[in-house]
């Protein structure tokens, strides 16, 4: 590997303000922020909105908005009995 070119990683602190969920990873990503871990170590802090702890796709909560059928079908179905028999 060449000397020099590889970014400057760190370790640092991302936590889920929907649930308080940490963890900490290596990264370039820049924050003004830092947090106290319970090692002792100060990392820089990055807040995240939802994390797959939190996410309905990774939770398993996720809901299907079309799983009784298509918007047309609910529109025939809502409307069948003023259609000409």
């Amino acid at each position: 590997m060449k000397e020099g070119i590889h970014p400057g990683y760190r370790d640092i602190c991302f936590v889920d303000l929907s649930n308080g969920f940490k963890f900490v990873t290596r990264s370039t990503a820049q924050t003004k922020e830092t947090i106290k871990m319970e090692d002792g170590r100060e990392l820089p802090l990055i807040k995240l909105e939802t994390t797959s702890e939190s996410h309905p796709f990774y939770t398993g909560t996720q809901k299907s908005v079309d799983s009784l059928g298509g918007r047309v079908e609910k529109f025939r179905n809502k409307f069948a009995h003023l259609s000409k028999k």
